[in-house]
């Protein structure tokens, strides 16, 4: 298997909903494993919460995710956004839509001064997507 670089974002017990979230607007498979899972009688509270998820779809996007660890603290932090870009633009609207809707948008979905569509939203938990559709060269 090829090296792979993917985003893994960390949440504070709503891994399952938001992962649950993404593939109702990506498609794809997901898989949720949670700390009772692999921790058995050990995990005590956290044994519901995900340990890891890893949503894989058949556009080629992997985007994993994992509740903190029991004990740990959630430090979310605001240096990092996930980016989806192409040419496909019905296809990339339609993730804008579902991604933005509940959230908050930052930069509204519309033509930039470099020539393509792009739009920055944050989605209802509180992860930051860049989306940039591409203008066809002509």
């Amino acid at each position: 298997m090829p090296s792979r670089l993917n985003p893994y974002i960390s949440f504070d017990g709503d891994a399952r909903q938001a992962m649950e979230f993404y593939e109702e607007v990506f498609g794809g498979t997901l898989s949720l494993n949670t700390y009772g899972d692999i921790g058995g009688a050990d995990a005590g509270d956290a044994a519901d919460r995900i340990m890891h998820g890893m949503l894989e779809t058949t556009g080629g996007f992997t985007l994993m995710g994992a509740d903190n660890p029991p004990g740990t603290q959630h430090s979310p932090g605001n240096n990092i956004s996930v980016s989806l870009s192409g040419d496909d633009a019905a296809e990339l609207r339609g993730y804008w839509d579902a991604l933005s809707g509940g959230g908050t948008v930052s930069v509204p979905l519309e033509k930039q001064m470099w020539g393509d569509v792009f739009g920055m939203c944050t989605d209802r938990f509180g992860i930051t997507w860049l989306v940039n559709i591409s203008t066809p060269e002509g």
